[in-house]
């Protein structure tokens, strides 16, 4: 039976609970243990799939075709453990399945209420096909005293109680204010955290403080005192050069050994984190650096982006070098200007998005790569922009544009309404439900012989992510492989291009599927680490 490891946070929500959950488990992972990661998260969308990533950051997409939490990103790239349907639940998709429930009289007459029905439920989900792994950590989403996230907080309570201390271990994660003014570090946002928790019957076994400076041993000691923990169990938790240098500095503050001490465990193997160790080496002494414009309509959020900031650096690593971002909104090429904001980037980058706004600058931005040889990468929304302004001005499909954008001349990019999964037909309608019915999740492809793609993969056969609506009309391949834009991947059965390229210019790749979503650090996706060593070229040259 694993061992289960319970994240909470408290104070304020964006103290970094998913990024400390990834790296105690790639802790754990250096030691030898198995581990499997899981997200409660209290709000009543179903999932992420129809909110705003103003409002939710990154909607990050698993192999089997969930929508998730941008925390499950941070899972899989510190452990390489791949994510699924079954490791991101939400309050909706609990209350949805227990109301179907209900609806058919499955609980036999029973007045249906939050405890036990919606309780139990929370528990089967955290219990449920967790596989062979010694320990599944558990991360809550919002804070303590939510009262969103009142259920889940009981279910994990529950949870304890039935596991025993020998089984389940809580984490707090707090914030500890350094206020300028006073010269101080303030303990009491942390004791009122944890004051909250206890008040629902959690006692928390480690406390893991985030600071801006080092908390003096005589406030580690006020803390144990009134948090009821131990002085070593409150763990320092500053921020970090980078995100690959989190699980060494928590190593140093002795996260993963207080974990195992509270599981009784002493005589577990030390951690060999020698890789860990060569990636921040490599972070922190780059060889050089590159500049890549990110053209996009979500500029004012980064995590929007979160998983693409995270497949450039490991491009970076991947060549030795620093990739400096420049956020670009795409709004702002839809007027000319005097100066173009791309003049002095080594490389364009034109991400996924939905919806009309910001599209003629994205496809302004196409445009500048192609003409002036800049390397371009198009993900998703880009590349369907890329393939309208070749169309444009390239075949000579003067009102080529998206049907996404409402009626257009020549509909280059259309609604994809079916495609092949597996041996199953998929069909979708214009009118149907939006959340869940895009095509998502991981799809094969078949690369051309003798392309650009096919040379930086080395395989014929790839297998990448999805999550879109919208598809280039394969209708348009002979036009546009005419006029320069070759086709270079599609699905197996011909039907659905998924990889253009031009060939007589030094990088400029459009793909439909997400490669970020794959990307991890000690194995840097192929198309990102081309990319950068294409843009490392580009800025040799000018």
């Amino acid at each position: 039976m694993p061992r289960y490891i319970f994240i909470t946070g408290g104070v304020v929500s964006s103290l970094g609970k998913g990024l400390a959950s990834a790296a105690l488990g790639a802790l754990l992972q250096a030691r030898g243990y198995r581990v499997r990661l899981r997200k409660l998260d209290p709000y009543l969308n179903v999932d992420p799939g129809t909110m705003s990533p103003y409002q939710h950051g990154e909607c990050y997409v698993t192999d089997d075709g969930a929508e998730a939490d941008l925390d499950l990103g941070h899972y899989e790239r510190f452990t390489g453990v791949p994510a699924n349907q079954g490791d991101n639940i939400t309050t909706g998709r609990v209350y949805s399945r227990i109301i179907e429930r209900e609806r058919r009289g499955d609980y036999l007459g029973a007045t249906v209420q939050v405890i036990p029905h919606v309780t139990d439920m929370i528990k089967d989900f955290v219990l449920s096909d967790a596989g062979d792994v010694d320990f599944v950590l558990c991360e809550i989403g919002g804070t303590v005293g939510d009262i969103e996230g009142l259920p889940f907080f009981e279910a994990i309570r529950q949870l304890g109680q039935e596991l025993g201390p020998e089984n389940a271990v809580f984490i707090h994660v707090t914030l500890m204010p350094f206020i300028k003014v006073a010269g101080e570090m303030k303990t009491k946002p942390t004791q009122h955290s944890v004051k909250e928790l206890r008040s629902i019957g959690i006692q928390p076994d480690i406390l893991l403080c985030r600071c801006e400076i080092p908390i003096r041993m005589d406030d580690k000691r006020k803390i144990a005192q009134f948090c009821n923990v131990r002085e070593s169990a409150v763990i320092e938790g500053l921020d970090a050069p980078s995100l690959y240098d989190v699980p060494l500095t928590y190593h140093a503050q002795g996260l993963d050994n207080e974990v195992l001490h509270c599981f009784g465990i002493e005589d577990a193997p030390a951690p060999d984190l020698s890789r860990w160790q060569q990636i921040s080496k490599t972070i922190a002494e780059p060889d050089g650096e590159v500049t890549i414009g990110v053209v996009g309509k979500y500029v004012g959020l980064l995590d929007a982006y979160k998983s693409l900031i995270e497949a450039l650096a490991h491009g970076g690593i991947a060549n030795g070098v620093k990739v400096k971002l420049k956020w670009l909104d795409s709004e702002q090429f839809e007027n000319d200007g005097p100066i173009n904001p791309l003049e002095d980037v080594h490389g364009v980058l034109v991400p996924g998005g939905f919806g009309e706004r910001g599209a003629e600058g994205k496809i302004a931005a196409a445009k500048f790569a192609r003409e002036r040889k800049v390397p371009y990468f198009g993900i998703c929304y880009g590349m369907q922009m890329a393939v309208i302004e070749a169309a444009r001005n390239m075949a000579g499909v003067a009102d080529a544009g998206s049907s996404e954008f409402g009626e257009c001349g020549e509909a280059v990019v259309g609604l994809l309404t079916e495609w092949t999964r597996g041996n199953a037909l998929e069909t979708r309608s214009a009118d149907g439900d939006m959340g869940g019915t895009m095509r998502l999740g991981a799809y094969p492809a078949t690369l051309v012989e003798g392309s650009r793609v096919r040379d930086i993969y080395g395989t014929s056969e790839i297998e990448e992510r999805h999550r879109h609506r919208y598809e280039v009309n394969v209708a348009y391949r002979d036009r546009l492989e005419e006029a320069g834009l070759k086709f270079s991947g599609l699905s197996p059965d011909g039907v659905l291009p998924e990889i253009v390229e031009i060939e007589d210019h030094p990088w400029f790749i459009g793909v439909q599927f997400h490669p970020e979503l794959k990307s991890r650090p000690f194995k840097p996706h192929p198309l990102f680490a081309s990319f950068i060593a294409a843009a490392l070229e580009h800025g040799r040259m000018v």
